[in-house]
Parts: structure tokens; C-alpha cells; sequence
């Protein structure tokens, strides 16, 4: 089958498109880069193109497919995040629209979303766990969240109209051995030299997913017609205590034990911080202290797909 990809040179676009190509599809993967085919595997073509750039003509790229993965995205620049997400989204949609208006069949739309649509846990009571599913109402917080909620909701509108089908998938944090985020690694580091320590009750969540599952979804999110008109969640949750103790192990070095009162560590960061440049943040004390759970119910009901990586197993790649 012929197929189009963008971001296909990311951490997951990459993977995506070694799998398309194990199944013998042809590939079609917009590019930046005027030098992108050279030394290309059989079955993968570039199409020259920025889906920033406004004067980008997308109708070659998508003229002939029958389905799009749309994985492109802007994890550290907030400048570009609108850009790409939300005008480069839009773009993509009015290319669409115009094949499907000349004639042609709806395109199958795969949009790479995030579990970050649904917000931080905002609730007065946070004593019980958080449960999200994919009936729950966006909120999101902050311009990579907010604009590729926004981008969501322009592939939705599409879909409605008819000119398209779609599929959105809102993965977790996905990690692999060469993840370009390094929230991660920093956790890694800091128990390897015996610095890490708990903040609060032990009753946090940690909310990850191995990157050969989201490939594994996305592909039937792709080609499985049961995936149509839906948006699923993925995430392979584990307790924050497992992860810890998995990666202390796979070091080789002792489990941390200490564990010190939420309250007393903001304030002590908040104290400091004005001071001093400190590893811990309001952020990094957030993340450390999530109590939201992404079940993967509905994946299983409608796809039969459960994640199949263990995080506390699949972990030890990153060390």
C-alpha cells in the first residue's frame, strides 16, 4: 500500500517507517532536507516539503496514498510548536480536501497525538488516583499540549466533513533507547549516584510506553478499518516505586529508601530557587507526584492491542 509520513525521521517516525517498510509498503515521508533520498532503503521516497512554510505545495505528497501518518512535532522550540502542529495540520488538511473534492476516496488520517491533551490533574481532592479515559474532556497546559490539542480538533472537524477518516492515538511518555527527551535519563542518573529520593506518599503512577508499542498500535490504527472514527489512549502505567527499584537494580546500585515531605521540599525549592540553579522544580516535583492513571481499556475492546513491554523490564535500555 502507499503511505505518507511526516516526522518520519523522528524517534517514532523512524521505527514507523521500518515497520511500514517490513510490511512491504511504499513510503512517502516529507522532508526538510533536499538531500533526504540519498542512500534510501527500497520502498521509501522524500517529498521535498516544510510544513511550516506557507507557500508549501503539499498535493504531491499526498497525491496517490491511501494513508497518512501524521507524526511531526516540535518538542523543545515553542516558537515553531503552532506553526507545525496547528498551521502545518491545517495545511495538510486543505491538501487533503482538495484530492477528495477532485475526486478521489478519503484519505485515512493517523494523527500521533498525547495523553498531554488531557491536562494536569486539577482536581481539589488529589487522594484518589486519577482515572483518564477517552471520554474525558481536553485541557491542556501548555503550548506543545495546547497546540497539538488544537491540531487534534482540525483532523476531527475533516473527518466529519467526510474528506477524510481518522484515527487519533494519545500515547503517554514513550521512551526507547534513543529518546530525545532526558526527563528520564536524569531520574537514571540521580539514582545511579544514590542523590534520588521520594517526595510524598507512595502512591504515585508512573505513566510511560515502550516506542515499539506506539509503532505496533499506530500501525493498526493505521490498517485495522475497526480503528476508524476513534481516539485511543495508550500508556503502559506502573507504579513510581516499581520503576525506581527496576532501574536501581538494573544498575546495580541500592535502592533508595529516603523519603521526604511534599510540602517541606516546595517550599524549600521555592525558597532557593531565586538563588540557586536547582535540579528540582515545581515541574520535576509535579511529575514525580502524578496520581493519573491512562487505562488502555478501550484499545483492548475495539483493537484487541494491550502494550506488550513492560516498563520495569524494558527500562534497562536507557542504562
Amino acid at each position: 500500500m502507499e503511505v505518507c509520513i511526516t516526522g518520519g525521521s523522528g524517534f517514532i517516525g523512524k521505527r514507523l517507517t521500518a515497520a511500514l517498510l517490513a510490511r512491504g509498503d511504499q513510503v512517502r515521508s516529507l522532508t526538510r532536507k533536499s538531500a533526504g533520498a540519498t542512500g534510501a532503503p527500497q520502498g521509501l521516497s522524500f517529498h521535498p516539503g516544510d510544513l511550516t512554510d506557507p507557500q508549501v505545495a503539499l498535493g504531491g505528497f499526498l497525491a496517490g496514498a491511501r494513508v497518512l501518518f501524521h507524526c511531526a512535532g516540535e518538542i523543545n522550540d515553542a516558537a515553531r510548536m503552532r506553526p507545525l502542529h496547528v498551521d502545518g495540520t491545517a495545511r495538510l488538511l486543505a491538501a487533503a480536501r482538495q484530492q477528495f473534492a477532485a475526486g478521489g476516496q478519503p484519505l485515512h488520517w493517523v494523527q500521533l497525538s498525547s495523553v498531554g491533551a488531557y491536562g494536569p490533574d486539577r482536581r481539589p481532592d488529589r487522594r484518589q488516583p486519577r482515572i483518564v479515559d477517552e471520554e474525558t474532556a481536553p485541557a491542556p497546559v501548555g503550548e506543545y499540549e495546547v497546540t497539538k490539542t488544537e491540531a487534534d480538533q482540525l483532523v476531527l472537524d475533516a473527518a466529519r466533513e467526510g474528506c477524510i477518516t481518522c484515527t487519533l492515538l494519545r500515547p503517554a511518555n514513550v521512551f526507547g533507547a534513543d529518546m530525545p527527551n532526558q526527563s528520564l535519563r536524569s531520574m537514571i542518573a540521580f539514582i545511579r549516584k544514590g542523590l534520588f529520593f521520594y517526595i510524598g506518599p507512595d502512591d504515585v503512577v508512573a505513566t510511560y510506553i515502550h516506542v515499539d508499542d506506539v509503532v505496533e498500535t499506530l500501525l493498526a490504527c493505521g490498517f485495522d478499518p475497526r480503528a476508524r472514527g476513534h481516539v485511543f489512549n495508550l500508556s503502559n502505567d506502573c507504579a513510581y516505586g516499581d520503576l525506581v527499584n527496576a532501574i536501581a537494580d538494573a544498575a546495580g546500585v541500592r535502592r533508595p529508601r529516603l523519603r521526604l515531605n511534599e510540602t517541606l521540599v516546595r517550599r524549600i525549592v521555592a525558597l532557593a530557587s531565586p538563588f540557586l540553579r536547582l535540579p528540582l522544580t515545581p515541574e520535576r516535583i509535579d511529575a514525580m507526584r502524578v496520581r493519573t492513571r491512562y487505562p488502555v481499556t478501550k484499545l483492548q475492546s475495539v483493537l484487541g492491542l494491550a502494550p506488550r513491554r513492560e516498563v520495569c523490564d524494558a527500562i534497562r535500555e536507557l542504562l
